[in-house]
């Protein structure tokens, strides 16, 4: 009886996550766009780009929580995915101003004329049409991830050695993307977007649209995450991540599921970079960098690795912290405090916020309900057997 009640508990709390973000989603940019802004309700539209991208965030995070909670690949490089998903996503919104830039050039981004290129390079075209930057946006992570994955996990590279290795690639397109000559804005990244599909990107609606679409895709992925863990899929990944070399001496392709889930992830979180992306207005090298992916494992260790609501809570809670004790006395120190809340949460609270509460929840559910199956089961006229006859 105890696992049916867990696991519908679990699909009762998943039931209450998507309705929460969907409910965020439809009431958040109802209230910024219907409500004067003199009201005690109306959320203004700077908090509306801050809480969608506490949402992208998130997606991030299901998308790390995917690998590491259920197949036990501790990725320290995501940020390089989520980073590539919003330059493709930017690269769309600089072809889109047109010879409303500071030059005026109707073909040539500002950067590129600043620095004297003769023509676009051949990498650009195809970026001034939304179906080919959507496509693009899942496409290169997901094809970099897939090459990573096949040679890594075919030279069975596993555990920390795999942690260094996708945080030295990660570095590796940061140094990248940092030289002028790469074609990408170097230092100064892509900004001073203008439009989206027409749609100006500072306008209310628009925002209040990006947070609508932010929303729509944490669910959706969520949705994914959840199909992917409960299916049998799911269970060799659990099965990978607890005995890998068992479950190769069983005669599963350990590498084909782990370069399955690893590529997935990879994409899902290329497109948390491209709704990042027109929402914060600008995307430059700093994304690539690895203190980004290893915060990203932080927010997943603490809302719960392994529980999928538990990484998008994490996320952003603390960026909200991040949000907030950066903007105040205590801004040099978060990195510290950073740290601080890692190594308490690893000590007390092993399993993350989500995993913990369930631990401590489970148990009381489940004898909050014996006595009324109890009574259900004497009213079936079914009892226990009397030991003592």
């Amino acid at each position: 009886m105890t696992p049916h009640l867990i696991t519908r508990s679990l699909d009762r709390a998943a039931t209450i996550f998507v309705l929460v973000v969907a409910a965020c989603g439809i009431l958040i940019p109802l209230s910024n766009l219907l409500l004067p802004a003199g009201s005690a309700f109306q959320v203004p539209t700077y908090l509306v780009a801050l809480w969608g991208k506490y949402v992208c965030y998130a997606i991030l995070a299901l998308a790390i929580d995917l690998i590491w909670g259920y197949c036990g690949i501790l990725s320290l490089g995501h940020g390089a995915f989520f980073a590539l998903g919003g330059y493709a996503m930017g690269m769309y919104l600089m072809r889109q101003i047109g010879s409303r830039g500071v030059y005026g050039n109707p073909i040539l981004p500002d950067f590129m004329v600043f620095l004297n290129y003769p023509k676009l390079p051949w990498y650009w075209h195809g970026f001034d049409m939304f179906w080919f930057a959507a496509l693009m946006v899942v496409l290169v992570p997901g094809l970099l991830a897939f090459c990573f994955g096949w040679l890594a996990f075919r030279s069975r590279v596993t555990g920390v050695y795999l942690s260094i290795i996708t945080q030295a690639m990660t570095y590796a397109l940061l140094l990248a993307f940092f030289r002028n000559d790469f074609g990408f804005g170097g230092n100064n990244g892509l900004t001073d977007f203008k439009d989206i599909l027409g749609f100006n990107v500072q306008a209310d609606g628009t925002r209040a649209t990006l947070f609508m679409l932010s929303c729509l895709a944490l669910i959706i992925a969520f949705f994914i995450c959840r199909a992917v863990v409960t299916s049998k899929l799911g269970k060799v990944l659990i099965a990978v991540r607890d005995a890998e070399s068992r479950t190769r001496f069983l005669g599963y392709r350990v590498e084909s599921y782990k370069l399955f889930v690893f590529t997935l992830s990879a994409c899902m979180a290329g497109v948390a970079g491209a709704l990042y992306v027109p929402q914060v207005g600008i995307i430059n090298p700093s994304e690539f960098a690895p203190g980004n992916s290893i915060e990203a494992v932080i927010w997943v260790a603490v809302g719960g690795r392994g529980t999928l609501i538990g990484a998008a809570i994490g996320a952003i809670v603390v960026n909200y912290a991040k949000t907030y004790f950066t903007s105040g006395p205590l801004a040099p120190y978060w990195l510290f405090m950073l740290g601080a809340l890692f190594i308490l949460v690893t000590l007390l609270l092993p399993k993350g916020i989500v995993g913990t509460f369930n631990t401590w929840w489970e148990p009381l559910r489940a004898r909050r309900l014996a006595p009324n199956d109890e009574s259900a089961a004497r009213e079936d006229g079914v009892s226990e057997p009397n030991m003592a006859e």
